[in-house]
């Protein structure tokens, strides 16, 4: 079973995006079908979370460092199943994975000078030897942000050498939320549509360091778009008890978008 991280700063989605992935059982992706099954408890825990929330135009609890998280060892472990149905007579595709949803607060302290044993202890997890690699969410396409994304990817990159990863992990980088019309587009080439408009020294920071087979680019959306042929976001917005908080608008259209080719990805090198 391959084990993956996902990481992003706060709300990017993270854990909308896995209450979304272990609500479908059944899924149809940009290049393949899926189904996808639950294996263990706090996986269930969070699809029932997903028809008790999401569903219902509520929004998901982030991951925060707190009281019911205070270490590495109080995150949860959600396992999957899923069976990748290919098309044009391939072979059909069986991968169970464990991801871990990393609390924003570890994201941005990656460029805090001073040491900070949390971040730490939840950076050494990330990296340890049975990871096969991390989903790496950004959702703020500004290109004011691309000298933020930069210097803490370049740091980012520079504890994965120091954890001896640099040449054997996985970096699935994802725009998050790319249901929003103004990037919506771009989403059938993000690396060159996306980041390659938006966030260009993020771009090549990433491309000068990580080797080209361990380094792919996706856009994903949890909620997607009303319809094939209406693409407003099926997405409201609303202020929560952290800040921003998004909800599904209409729950009889959800169907979101990349949902599952990230991980595919990173548990199995194939596109």
């Amino acid at each position: 079973m391959g084990n993956i991280c996902v990481i992003g700063p706060r709300a990017s989605g993270k854990t909308t995006y896995l209450a979304g992935l272990s609500y479908f059982s059944e899924y149809r992706g940009s290049r393949s079908e899926y189904s996808i099954e639950p294996l263990n408890d706090e996986t269930h825990k969070l699809a029932e979370d997903a028809d008790q929330t999401i569903c219902n135009g509520l929004a998901v609890e982030p991951t925060v460092l707190g009281d019911r998280i205070r270490s590495v060892d109080d995150l949860p472990d959600y396992s999957f199943k899923i069976e990748v149905k290919q098309r044009f007579l391939r072979p059909r595709i069986d991968i169970q994975l464990t991801v871990r949803d990393y609390p924003g607060e570890v994201f941005d302290k990656i460029l805090h000078s001073s040491p900070d044993p949390i971040m730490e202890e939840f950076i050494d997890e990330c990296f340890r030897a049975d990871v096969d690699g991390c989903l790496l969410l950004f959702t703020e396409w500004e290109s004011s942000r691309d000298r933020f994304y930069s210097q803490l990817i370049k740091q980012f990159l520079k504890i994965m050498d120091e954890h001896d990863r640099l040449n054997n992990y996985r970096l699935a980088v994802a725009m998050s939320k790319c249901e929003r019309g103004e990037i919506w587009p771009g989403r059938l080439d993000p690396e060159t549509d996306l980041f390659g408009i938006y966030l260009k020294k993020t771009l090549k920071t990433l491309k000068k360091s990580v080797p080209p087979k361990n380094l792919q680019f996706y856009a994903m959306s949890t909620f997607g778009v009303s319809g094939p042929y209406d693409p407003r976001p099926n997405r409201a917005d609303a202020r929560g008890t952290n800040g921003r908080v998004s909800t599904l608008r209409e729950p009889n259209q959800w169907q979101p978008y990349n949902l599952v080719e990230p991980l595919c990805w990173l548990s199995t090198g194939q596109i």
